[in-house]
């Protein structure tokens, strides 16, 4: 049985479903899941201090006793396909706090700051019976509205610096946010910036908190972690996030038989005898 009091229990599932290996379907068809726990997607641009967020996120979820799980997404090298998984350096203090499970996975050429197997390894964590899921995305930009398939409560993260950018990154993080939270509060400018979002905020009808932390100095996280308590958006968009959930692992099935790398080497083989390379009829035969 999975049980979050029970971490070795919980590696080996989430191992079975990452590497599909032999029983992850039956463990995945098995699973008694619990949907009202919470999943808190925490997403944002590079550099905007997420993983620190986390962090000390992290020290306030667990004051009364919760237990909180931890899928830290790093972006995998498109040439290598290797992963830093550097995450995990900066959450070093829960590393052996019996509440806390920290796993770090791979986005694996996936799109959208999420790993293809995100969704799956979110379902084992609950069926474990976690009491908060936080999923920390890679930081990719525009894409990141995935984020908004697999998560109740969407947090995106921000820097004064953004402050200019508002109109830019409104189709893709504003529209997805049930709360912003601009990081590094310290700087200058942060103000400012936060009167521009609430007031775009407000333009757009949007009842949404703006939050400002100073995540390295522990500065406003009990204020993150209030939000996160009392937040009523868990399951409202319920048909909304299981038809992006079935799409995602719909379409992930139907390319299993893809491999990534040999279709490289099938490619550059292709390059080598053809001067006249054309990709759709080589898609076409593939």
């Amino acid at each position: 049985m999975i049980s979050c009091k029970n971490f070795r229990s919980v590696a080996r599932a989430l191992t079975l479903v990452e590497n599909n290996l032999p029983g992850a379907d039956t463990l995945l068809q098995s699973l008694v899941i619990n949907n009202n726990i919470p999943v808190i997607g925490i997403t944002g641009p590079p550099g905007a201090g997420k993983s620190t967020l986390v962090n000390n996120l992290i020290s306030d979820l667990i004051n009364d006793g919760k237990y909180v799980a931890i899928l830290a997404i790093d972006p995998t090298s498109p040439f290598n396909f290797g992963s830093l998984l550097g995450d995990r350096i900066r959450m070093m203090p829960h590393f052996n706090n019996p509440q806390v499970y920290i796993r770090s996975l791979a986005t694996r050429g996936s799109l959208g700051g999420l790993s293809a197997k995100t969704i799956e390894m979110t379902d084992v964590l609950r069926a474990a019976q976690f009491d908060y899921i936080l999923v920390e995305t890679v930081g990719v930009g525009q894409s990141e509205v995935d984020i908004a398939g697999l998560a109740d409560i969407t947090i995106v993260v921000l820097v004064p610096e953004a402050g200019d950018e508002i109109q830019n990154i409104k189709s893709g993080l504003m529209e997805i946010a049930d709360a912003f939270i601009i990081n590094k509060a310290d700087r200058a400018g942060a103000d400012e910036f936060a009167g521009k979002l609430k007031k775009f905020l407000a333009d757009q009808h949007d009842n949404i908190p703006v939050l400002k932390t100073i995540a390295s100095q522990n500065t406003g996280i009990n204020e993150v972690s209030q939000f996160i308590r009392q937040s009523k958006k868990t399951n409202t968009r319920k048909a909304f996030l299981a038809a992006e959930k079935a799409y995602h692992i719909i379409k992930e099935r139907r390319m299993a038989d893809i491999d990534k790398k040999k279709l490289r080497l099938d490619i550059a083989e292709a390059l080598k005898d053809d001067a006249q390379f054309n990709l759709y009829s080589f898609a076409a035969r593939y």
